[in-house]
């Protein structure tokens, strides 16, 4: 059939089915005591330093299975709600390639650590969805091949890098159920925050903590009434939410061309794996993609099966930490705004220091005005540092003086800033850091009356504007009125003076 004569597309349906590829940051690999590259203590290691007989797959040596790692996956799959089998084993999944030294990945197949799971994906709507979990099994990643020298310089060849070989790598396969590339990319960013909130990866995108392979295919419903759908093409390797969003937009739109070109159909043998042109914005043909029984699974022979009883799994289940979902929807019901709460959710590390905060501040309900401080001065000094908020030094008692200090008047929120430096740099109380350092807010109501007086004198028009009613202006006396107080004035203690001075209140 020729593409004139094949019928017209009425309607095209987006299917995406999403694998994601997670390294544990466990301090050694799966199946080793080698340091592991996906641990921080690591990150910087030489290339091919992370390497030992077992990682080189050196004749005689052989596979210690990494108990740590296998906890953190459960870990993972409590939080997607999944099965966690009493009983699961070992495969080898044969392919060849340059960084893979054994020829086989040792991996899950027929019986994997966690299965059968769901996530509700909370929608921009304020909708969920829920979001089927197919499995999540454990196995070892393979090594990184490059093709630049350092420096950036160009290599007629391929280098081979083994230190990332051997790394825990959990594996999460979701259902088909995504119908737009935005639910795909939302879904991968909540995965990500839960699996940074239980601890067990860095998470760091640029590093490959976290890479996706979205499984896209399209369902055309055809003018002549017959629904067909095109073959699943598997894009490998994805490690930025923005390339996840331009693999799956270009693909449905090559899929298309494609179907119209060539009226292929899902099929055996039909699914491909392509690669993504970050700069052209493309997916590129890579293979053809092989079926399971094309790796030649079989059992490893020198490792035991996984056996996780009713003991493992609760002492595993205890160490969990409180999930993101709960923990964000703690923080609305006390009143933390949107644009604070993707702050706040965005750094586990942050969230952890604005509770303990709340909690030497009283509570629950002093949660906004702790969100004020820490995400202000706070995150201002930690960016410019480039450290987290919890190690610049100030405490969360330290947070919970300076909120009851601004609450009740005593500092200014210029003096409340200025405080928050100062404690990052010392241990003393806030409260006396604030008086050696003159933030108090002056009670001399002689003084103050002076202060705005002058503040009114040096700017008349701005007086005239407010007695006219535009209110706006007053600004411009506050701000000379602390500025004449060194911010030992409260701006809202000074708005009332200057209208009082100025007849607009009595």
């Amino acid at each position: 059939m020729t593409p004139l004569a094949r019928p017209s597309i009425v309607h095209a349906r987006l299917i995406v089915g999403l694998e994601i590829h997670i390294e544990l940051a466990t301090r050694s690999k799966m199946f080793t005591r080698t340091p592991n590259v996906a641990h921080p203590d690591n990150f910087a290691a030489a290339p091919n330093t992370l390497v030992d007989p077992v990682v080189a797959a050196l004749p005689g040596s052989l596979p210690v299975m990494n108990r740590r790692a296998v906890e953190m996956s459960i870990m993972v799959g409590l939080a997607l709600n999944c099965t966690i089998a009493a009983r699961s084993k070992w495969d080898r999944k044969s392919y060849f390639y340059p960084d893979l030294p054994k020829g086989y990945q040792i991996s899950q197949y027929d019986l994997p650590l966690c299965a059968n799971g769901w996530f509700d994906l909370l929608l921009p709507t304020g909708e969920t969805k829920r979001i089927g979990i197919v499995r999540a099994h454990l196995e070892e990643d393979t090594g990184k091949l490059g093709h630049e020298l350092p420096g950036g310089i160009a290599f007629d060849g391929s280098l081979v890098d083994l230190n990332r070989a051997g790394t825990p790598l959990l594996e999460v396969v979701t259902e088909p159920d995504f119908q737009t590339a935005e639910e795909v990319v939302l879904f991968a960013q909540e995965l990500r925050n839960l699996c940074r909130f239980l601890g067990v990866t860095a998470g760091i995108m640029q590093k490959a903590h976290l890479r996706f392979e979205p499984n896209v295919n399209l369902a055309l419903t055809l003018a002549d009434g017959r629904e067909v759908r095109t073959p699943i093409s598997e894009i490998k390797n994805l490690n930025s939410f923005r390339a996840v969003r331009g693999a799956i937009d270009y693909e449905v739109e090559r899929q298309t061309k494609a179907w119209v070109e060539t009226g292929r159909e899902q099929g055996r043998g039909m699914k491909s794996t392509r690669g993504w042109d970050d700069v052209a914005m493309v997916t590129v043909l890579q293979r053809e993609k092989e079926d399971a029984h094309d790796y030649r699974y079989f059992p490893d022979p020198d490792l035991v099966p996984v056996e996780v009883d009713a003991a493992w799994l609760a002492r595993v289940r205890a160490e969990m930490p409180e999930l993101p979902a709960s923990r964000r929807a703690r923080y609305v019901a006390a009143g933390i705004g949107e644009k604070d709460l993707r702050q706040l959710m965005d750094l586990p590390a942050l969230c952890v220091f604005f509770d303990a905060s709340v909690e030497a501040a009283g509570g629950s309900a002093a949660s906004v005005a702790v969100a004020k401080i820490v995400l202000n001065a706070g995150a201002r000094r930690a960016n410019e540092r480039g450290v987290q908020v919890s190690d610049l030094g100030i405490t969360p008692s330290q947070i919970a003086e300076i909120v009851a200090m601004r609450e009740s008047g005593s500092i200014s929120a210029q003096g409340a800033d200025q405080l928050f430096g100062l404690a990052c740099e010392s241990p003393s109380t806030a409260r006396e850091l604030a008086a050696s350092a003159g933030l108090l807010v002056s009670t001399d109501q002689g003084q103050l009356e002076a202060w705005v007086d002058a503040a009114i004198a040096a700017n008349t028009q701005a007086a005239e504007d407010v007695r006219a009613g535009k209110m706006a202006a007053i600004g411009r006396i506050v701000g000379a009125v602390v500025k004449q107080a060194a911010g030992s004035v409260d701006g809202k203690t000074a708005t009332a003076m200057i209208l009082r001075r100025i007849g607009k209140q009595s």
